[in-house]
């Protein structure tokens, strides 16, 4: 996997050591989050209230633009940083080490092979179920969505898309009846995760993986989609939101 944009940019005209040092932090606290504890939380979402998706797309317009205003804003500092004064020794150091981090927090563009797994709800009607089966039995849930997503993680995955969005550890995939809430937006089925990494290492966890497994059965029993694909080069933006946990708690 290769970076295909410059290094990060930092807030002051002026750099300091802590003007470096905090984002340093902050991405090093954020990589500490394994993905399953965020996504799951050991909850069941199957039963929020219906009405939740139709506020979640009202605020979808206000989220979109502030995510350009970001990325504006993103552009300007990086302008700024270019124009500054070369710093010390130990400024320099830090900006390495963050640098050295950035790609793992998903603060640069990326491209490289991988591999592509797409997800949709059966076109069977309630009718024409099987015995023993029920209209929760022909839509992808949460756990069918978290099954992939952490196999590709335990593959190596070394930068990861769902739908439009990149990902990180910290990103919560969560769903609502058959809607996808991922980082303030709401998306419909089919769903389309991917990942950069080894194509066979991928390809041979999601095999392995026995939530996945799980899933392939009701693909055969009523027909939800599931499709693998890989390809040679994926190319996957930025990470653009936050990346800063709002609660941590000190190990002793």
């Amino acid at each position: 996997m290769t970076s295909v944009v410059p290094g990060k940019a930092f807030f002051t005209t002026r750099p300091t050591i802590w003007s470096l040092l905090v984002p340093v932090i902050a991405i090093l606290a954020g990589i500490l989050f394994a993905t399953s504890s965020t996504i799951a939380q050991g909850r069941s979402l199957r039963s929020d209230a219906a009405g939740l998706p139709d506020i979640i797309r009202e605020q979808t317009k206000d989220n979109q633009r502030m995510t350009g205003e970001l990325e504006e804003l993103s552009a300007e500092v990086d302008e700024l940083t270019r124009q500054t004064a070369p710093g010390n020794a130990d400024l320099d150091d830090l900006k390495s080490q963050a640098d050295a981090i950035s790609t793992a927090a998903g603060r640069t563009a990326v491209q490289g092979p991988g591999v592509e797994v797409v997800m949709d709800d059966s076109d069977l009607s309630v009718s024409e179920l099987p015995r023993g089966f029920d209209a929760d039995d022909i839509i992808v849930h949460q756990q069918d969505l978290q099954a992939v997503v952490n196999a590709f993680w335990v593959g190596g995955a070394e930068a990861m898309m769902i739908q439009d969005q990149r990902v990180v550890s910290t990103s919560a995939v969560r769903c609502v009846g058959n809607t996808l809430i991922l980082q303030g937006r709401v998306y419909s089925p089919p769903y389309r995760i991917r990942a950069i990494g080894d194509p066979a290492k991928l390809r041979a966890i999601l095999d392995q993986s026995p939530e996945v497994s799980i899933y392939k059965e009701y693909v055969d029993a009523v027909g939800l989609g599931y499709e693998v694909k890989s390809s040679d080069n994926y190319e996957f933006p930025a990470f653009s939101g936050s990346i800063t946990p709002d609660f941590a708690t000190v190990r002793e």
